[in-house]
């Protein structure tokens, strides 16, 4: 179960009845949208249906058994969300927002380079700061992926930027290449590995560009400084040396 403090209240009034149930907001939008994929224990505040949920007075149970034909409140509360008006305060919708924007920079970063910069990752700042002078708003109320194209919409006139995945390929010596390569293989999708006859090994890895200073950095930090890493330009490429 979530805080009440993280909850928004979804609301359904029908045969002049009113229900209320306390859900996460993103879980509210995932359902009404059909989308929703996790277990409706996790996202809710409280196994019950109100009549108001700030006083914690309940329905009667013959109004429940009216509308929805059952007083099961996990029955019930998906299709309160589903047939209600998700109800969010002032305050609920500014923290949701500032939560969105943080989510919506991360990606970016995570995703983008810098075209004009060799591909050089865009720090989040930039993009911070980017968003602000193209004068981009977060949707509170939308999923942070269906935002993304809009945000580098508006992003383009400000700074170069795409979207890109980078491969690399990276070398680890003998004595680093048993625990270190175990951490490697979990950075990305790992193409292909080769154990050399030196007991050296080679790893190539596809990842989100914008993730290529924190992947030196990990090679780095595994081999202590003695990892070889290369970003592979094609498939010729591939073939580890």
């Amino acid at each position: 179960m979530i805080s009440l403090d993280e909850a928004v209240t979804a609301r359904l009034e029908s045969h002049g009845e009113r229900f209320e149930v306390l859900v996460d907001p993103d879980a509210a939008l995932a359902i009404k949208r059909g989308e929703f994929e996790g277990e409706l224990e996790d996202v809710i505040a409280a196994e019950d249906v109100f009549e108001d949920a700030s006083r914690g007075d309940r329905p009667a149970e013959s109004a429940l058994e009216e509308v929805f034909g059952t007083t099961d409140p996990m029955a019930i509360i998906p299709e309160v969300i589903e047939r209600g008006e998700i109800q969010i305060t002032a305050d609920q919708r500014r923290e949701m927002q500032e939560q969105k924007r943080r989510q919506l920079i991360t990606k970016i970063t995570r995703n983008a380079v810098n075209p004009q910069m060799d591909d050089a990752p865009h720090p989040p700042e930039r993009i911070e700061r980017a968003l602000e002078e193209a004068g981009f708003k977060v949707d509170p109320m939308e999923p942070v992926e269906n935002q993304i194209d809009d945000a580098l919409d508006a992003l383009r006139p400000v700074i170069p930027i795409r979207f890109d995945e980078v491969v690399m390929a990276v070398r680890l010596p003998a004595e680093f290449a048993g625990s270190g390569q175990a951490r490697i293989r979990q950075f990305g999708d790992l193409e292909r590995e080769e154990w050399q006859n030196d007991g050296s090994w080679v790893g190539v890895v596809r990842f989100p560009a914008g993730l290529q200073n924190d992947f030196f950095d990990l090679a780095n930090e595994v081999s202590s400084g003695e990892a070889d890493t290369r970003v592979v330009k094609d498939e010729d490429d591939l073939n580890t040396r």
